[in-house]
């Protein structure tokens, strides 16, 4: 998507590379744990939260990504990077066997505050979902925006240069190459 957005970037797996990455996307499939184990097993967990805290690099994380962002994951035991104070619950439906877990699907969200992500996007954006987990943030001002599922739950974070999409604008034709080309233009 972000070649065919015309946005120049490149896969890096050192720290090195991290180091001089002037905006970062954290993508993420799969479990907490797996994703935490893979960053601190390459070496990559401290460069990417230094170059992020201290530098104040750009970053936006998506799905998985975004999720590692907290503090930890009801799906795991590792400790997550911390970015965010929130922790990753799974969905839980007991009382409507109807909703399926993992949530996937296309979905809309609720802007919670103005961001520049948002530009070019209007109220029919949608997105397309793919997760059993989502990050639940201890400090409300965090919530970027929320979508539904079963219940409100967090779509998207901010905290200062920390972007977090749950959604994956990869997947998500128009609306998400603009939210990629707004994030690649900060």
């Amino acid at each position: 998507m972000l070649h065919r957005a015309n946005i120049p970037a490149v896969a890096v797996s050192t720290a090195a590379e991290i180091k001089r990455a002037d905006r970062i996307i954290l993508p993420g499939v799969g479990a907490f744990d797996h994703g935490m184990a893979a960053l601190r097993d390459l070496g990559l967990a401290e460069p990417l939260k230094m170059r992020v805290v201290q530098d104040r690099v750009p970053i936006l994380g998506i799905c998985l990504g975004m999720q590692l962002f907290g503090k930890g994951s009801e799906e795991g035991v590792l400790e997550g990077l911390g970015l965010v104070d929130g922790y990753c619950e799974r969905f839980r439906f007991e009382g409507n066997p109807a909703l399926k877990v993992p949530h996937m699907g296309w979905n809309v969200f609720t802007s919670r505050r103005e961001s520049r992500l948002f530009d070019n996007l209007d109220e029919r954006a949608r997105f397309y979902f793919v997760h059993s987990y989502h990050l639940v943030c201890s400090d409300r001002d965090d919530v970027l925006a929320t979508s539904r599922y079963g219940i409100e739950f967090t779509a998207m974070v901010q905290r200062g240069n920390v972007w977090g999409a749950q959604f994956h604008p990869e997947k998500s034709h128009r609306y998400g190459m603009a939210l990629l080309s707004n994030f690649a233009r900060l």
